[in-house]
């Protein structure tokens, strides 16, 4: 199986403006994650993006830069138009702003296409804690008994009303796999209300009945959302092993 592992990355974050290129541990933010996606050692790894900047840096740190429109309105999305060429089977959407991502996860990604040749998406979960459930910047996902998503939300969801019930909640993991196909499909999906209101692209392809594995296993991971974020990225970063790279 052909697998090509991507990132999208922009200079126009809302929150952190020019976050891929933030210092951390003496390097750009970007090279931590082409590092570590790497390492994973599945395939070529290439970052999207519409910034020349970010584009020299992924050159630099050994991944290929494919140019992408400014309007890509998602990950999602920019992975498509970069893929639109792309000889690969798989693709693998590992977020910019994910410097800790643990290689071991990005492999554990692909793992239910293996078992089910007509999967379009897999993603990953990991046990939630109750400060997760309450907190709106932690996406929470609900899933059938195949392991399929029923839905992601900010919100605390399984809501627990039954106080003697000990539902096993998942905080959502944001590192996607596509087949290529369904990649390409992506854009022209109409987005749907639940993606607006949640802010959340990953509920366009429920809406829209298409399914979404989820593995359960220990892949927490901290991301880097605000310049707040960087410190506690840092810290751990230092109890970390180096991945290796440039």
């Amino acid at each position: 199986m052909n697998i090509a592992i991507g990132i999208p990355a922009r200079m126009a974050s809302s929150r952190f403006p020019g976050k891929p290129l933030v210092e951390l541990a003496g390097k750009p933010m970007l090279a931590h994650v082409i590092e570590r996606a790497k390492a994973a050692e599945l395939g070529s790894v290439f970052v999207a993006t519409d910034d020349e900047e970010i584009a020299r840096v992924a050159e630099k740190y050994g991944a290929n830069a494919v140019m992408t429109p400014a309007d890509c309105s998602s990950g999602s999305e920019r992975l498509a138009v970069a893929a639109r060429d792309m000889p690969a089977d798989l693709i693998i959407n590992v977020q910019g702003d994910e410097p800790l991502i643990d290689p071991q996860a990005i492999r554990a990604v692909i793992t239910p296409f293996a078992e089910d040749p007509f999967l379009p998406m897999a993603t990953l979960a990991h046990t939630a804690t109750l400060w997760d459930l309450d907190n709106p910047h932690v996406v929470k996902v609900v899933c059938d008994a195949r392991g399929r998503a029923l839905y992601f939300s900010r919100a605390p969801i399984p809501y627990q009303r039954d106080t003697t019930a000990h539902p096993c909640a998942l905080r959502h993991v944001g590192l996607y796999a596509y087949r290529r196909e369904f990649l390409l499909i992506y854009p022209s999906l109409e987005p749907c209300e639940a993606e607006k209101a949640e802010q959340l692209e990953q509920l366009r392809v429920l809406h829209h009945g298409y399914d979404i594995a989820v593995t359960v296993g220990d892949f927490e991971s901290q991301g880097v959302d605000t310049p707040e974020d960087l410190q506690k990225v840092l810290s751990l970063l230092r109890q970390t092993p180096d991945t290796g790279g440039s």
